[in-house]
């Protein structure tokens, strides 16, 4: 199918934010099982030593492409389901391949990005993993977060997983869906997916901003809600379930994004409701 780079104006970046919400609303368990799905699947595999991490990370690309399969068939008023994960292994042999071809480098790079930080941090990052799983609230424990939080090297690794992250997600951002919708090469959706970020960078930037916000307006409010009725104590436990749910309909925006960046039909198997509405209805 072919695919048009459309010119986006800055301020559709808040509106793939809203419509995001507006089809999680549609169906939320749907969405919310889909992306479950894989949190537990990766879990298992997280059981193999070394290996399981790094298929892991690799299907990390494979994971945004089910989600914008799962929204596509939300707008229609399909239900998202898990076998959508079924899918790209069950298309023809040439996209299957160039999907397993963006995995395959997405986790070779994501695990020299960790490798890299581990090396600049020494271990730091470990250590505060474990300090603040062990969930003590002593003097002391207090004194070595603070330690380890004004640690260069912790900043450092911190720093460098954020910058190089984030520069290996802009070729890979549109990457799987042109491969899926747009039957491009790896190689020409790597390409592709990098122009079409820096053309509507206006738009990326709103969209960056806005869940930013949502993320420090989220923690903000529920740390003052909890504060508030003395329940502080349950700050994890409520921001477990509210962190699956901004994943999720983070996922969920990239789908509007992908359609208003290029023009695209339906994805294979699913099928166009002509009656969408137009605010979330992909372009023709």
């Amino acid at each position: 199918m072919k695919l048009i780079l459309k010119p986006v104006e800055p301020r559709q970046g808040l509106q793939w934010v809203l419509q995001a919400w507006r089809v999680f609303a549609r169906q939320p368990l749907g969405l919310a099982g889909l992306f479950g799905t894989f949190l537990f699947l990766a879990l298992v595999l997280m059981l193999v030593p070394v290996v399981g991490g790094v298929v892991v990370l690799a299907a990390v690309p494979l994971l945004g492409l089910v989600m914008m399969m799962g929204t596509a068939a939300a707008v229609r008023g399909q239900r998202a389901l898990p076998g959508l994960y079924l899918a790209p292994f069950r298309t023809d042999a040439l996209r299957r391949s160039r999907l397993l071809t963006l995995c395959a480098v997405y986790g070779l790079l994501s695990l020299l990005v960790l490798l890299l930080a581990d090396s600049i941090d020494n271990g730091k990052l470990n250590e505060l993993q474990e300090l603040m799983a062990a969930g003590r609230d002593d003097a002391r424990t207090r004194e070595e977060l603070q330690r380890l939080l004004a640690d260069p090297q912790l900043l450092g690794g911190l720093y460098t997983r954020l910058a190089l992250t984030a520069l290996l997600s802009v070729p890979f951002w549109h990457a799987p869906a042109l491969v899926w919708w747009g039957q491009q090469s790896a190689a020409q959706a790597l390409f592709s997916s990098t122009l079409a970020i820096w053309r509507s960078k206006g738009a990326f930037v709103i969209f960056a901003a806005t869940w930013v916000s949502v993320l420090a307006a989220t923690g903000l409010g529920l740390g003052l809600v909890l504060q508030a009725l003395g329940l502080s104590g349950l700050m994890g436990a409520m921001a477990m379930p509210l962190g699956l749910t901004l994943s999720v309909v983070f996922y969920a925006s990239l789908y509007f994004m992908f359609v208003q960046t290029f023009g695209t039909g339906d994805a294979p198997g699913v099928r166009t409701d002509e009656d969408a509405p137009d605010e979330i209805s992909p372009p023709a």
